[in-house]
């Protein structure tokens, strides 16, 4: 593989775009931004999304599609919800085969459909991945040791693309197991509101430990209940992840839930942000979807409570709070 192409010009996209330039690949950012594209092509920077990180290795930025036609393999960092038409308005140029690697993590709001299944109807000619992991957007542009999980279920095409995007200080592990890292991936966000909130409120660190760990018992139902390992879920893309995302402000997620938390309404929470928390527009698809599937998931049901308003985020812990006794198995 010599070729490359990114779909999402934000700060999770051009860090990727970055590993893959430094793997050696002729790499390609597609943007919905003409000031991103400028900004790339003209300074080596993004300074929209990412300011602050100089390119070290070469990309060129675009906003058509049509330039990533010929690459050898495409990620796609598009937020979840809009994912759908992201795979609309590249499939003119998609050749069949062309392995698209999903980099964003969340469940599609209406259909409760996980990004995988977007794919396979909005682009069903593509060989589907997923990478999903521990990984700060900052810290991977700024070349810092950094695994992640690479799920495919073509073993060979796997390993071709992880070999095609390893690094020193990027390393994909490879699974075959996509919704695994997809539930990881989708459910972490979640938590991280939760964890915020705690933070927020000052409830201490044993009230922060515990919501980990019984938001990760919830992440390993779904998963299961799904027809995933448990196992994948004790990974990188699932309890990595979720380490990470809930134990530092600079989560997107873990900052809503911080302001949350602090007594901020959600549009205070939301104001000036340029990226996207996926946990937000993704709580109530799965709180939907673990209610399909008959799947406990109180921690997430309270934090799709407090953002849809139906509850006030005290009242949302003296819920979860005063659940009955239970087996923790």
């Amino acid at each position: 593989m010599k070729t490359a192409g990114v779909i999402g010009g934000g700060a999770w996209g051009t860090a990727l775009a970055l590993v893959c330039a430094r793997a050696g690949l002729d790499t390609t950012l597609w943007a919905r931004e003409p000031e991103v594209v400028s900004a790339v092509n003209e300074t080596r920077e993004n300074r929209t999304f990412l300011p602050g990180v100089v390119f070290d290795a070469p990309v060129r930025a675009s906003g058509d599609l049509a330039d990533l036609a010929g690459a050898d393999f495409v990620l796609n960092v598009t937020p979840a919800q809009h994912l759908r038409s992201s795979l609309d308005a590249f499939r003119p140029y998609a050749r069949a085969g062309v392995p698209m690697v999903l980099c964003s993590k969340g469940v599609e709001q209406g259909s409760l459909k996980l990004m995988t299944e977007v794919l396979e109807e909005g682009l069903p000619q593509a060989s589907p991945a997923v990478l999903s992991g521990p990984s700060f957007a900052i810290d991977v542009a700024k070349g810092l040791p950094t695994a992640v999980t690479l799920a495919c279920p073509d073993e060979e095409l796997g390993f071709q693309l992880a070999a095609a995007l390893s690094l020193p200080t990027f390393r994909p592990y490879l699974a075959t197991d996509m919704i695994g890292a997809e539930i990881g991936g989708s459910v972490k966000n979640v938590l991280a509101i939760a964890c915020g909130i705690s933070e927020g409120k000052g409830l201490g660190r044993s009230a922060h430990a515990a919501l980990i760990t019984r938001g990760f018992a919830e992440m390993t139902r779904m998963a299961v209940a799904l027809g995933a390992e448990a196992e994948t879920v004790a990974g990188l893309c699932g309890l990595g992840d979720l380490v990470l995302t809930c134990s530092s402000p600079q989560s997107r997620n873990m900052s809503v839930g911080l302001a949350l938390g602090g007594g901020q309404t959600l549009e205070q929470a939301l104001a000036g942000k340029v990226s996207v928390a996926e946990g937000v527009a993704s709580a109530p698809a799965v709180v939907a979807l673990a209610r399909k599937l008959n799947v406990e998931a109180p921690i997430c049901e309270a934090v799709a409570a407090i953002l849809a308003g139906e509850a006030q985020v005290d009242q949302a812990i003296a819920g979860l709070l005063s659940r009955p006794i239970r087996s923790e198995r």
